[in-house]
């Protein structure tokens, strides 16, 4: 299964924002790497270096690479509505996602490592493809056997998000997919808008 594996903190700064979550190693250099990273940078950046950030940005975030990036575009493009919103609704539609949603995984990426590693069931049978788009009414649950991992009971603990387009049971552990969120529900800030001006070139 291939991701990102790579320095998440230099990633981070890089964009000047906190993709991957919470990281103290950022709020303490929250500004660009390499050797000029606290000087001003010269020079203007141009519309297509823009375009290019925001979508390397999604990609890093939701821990997509660039071919199942563009698979998911279009897939956006051919769908109807608002190709920018349906791009994040497919996002956040992936198993993966919805784990660290529901607070079963303080990050994306492990809750990849979760469903991959089979402690993951949908709608009562285990599934082990981080990518699996989820419908309306999918139930997604900690399997039995999983339920006293400690990752897994300490970031229910930490967890305090809550989100119109998903329900949890914390006596079963498990939550209901009620729907692909609307983009105002999304609280992600990227400029969708951006993304769709590059493929569209």
């Amino acid at each position: 299964m291939a991701r990102y594996t790579g320095p998440k903190t230099k990633i981070a700064r890089k964009f000047g924002e906190a993709i991957f979550g919470d990281d103290k190693n950022f709020e303490k250099r929250n500004y660009p790497p390499g050797q000029h990273g606290n000087a001003k940078r010269r020079g203007k950046k141009s519309e297509y270096a823009i375009q290019l950030a925001e979508k390397q940005k999604a990609k890093y975030a939701y821990g997509i690479l660039e071919r199942q990036f563009s698979n998911l575009f279009k897939k956006a493009s051919r769908s109807k509505g608002i190709t920018g919103e349906v791009l994040l609704q497919l996002c956040e539609s992936r198993l993966d996602n919805v784990v660290y949603r529901l607070g079963i995984s303080n990050s994306r990426s492990g809750a990849r490592q979760l469903v991959s590693h089979r402690h993951i069931t949908v709608n009562g049978e285990i599934l082990n493809i981080p990518s699996h788009s989820l419908k309306e009414g999918d139930v997604v649950a900690v399997r039995e056997k999983s339920k006293s991992l400690l990752t897994i009971e300490s970031a229910l603990a930490s967890n305090s998000n809550v989100f119109e387009w998903l329900t949890w049971n914390s006596d079963l552990l498990s939550g209901t997919f009620i729907k692909a969120p609307e983009r105002v529900q999304i609280p992600e800030t990227f400029k969708e808008q951006l993304i769709v001006e590059l493929y569209s070139k």
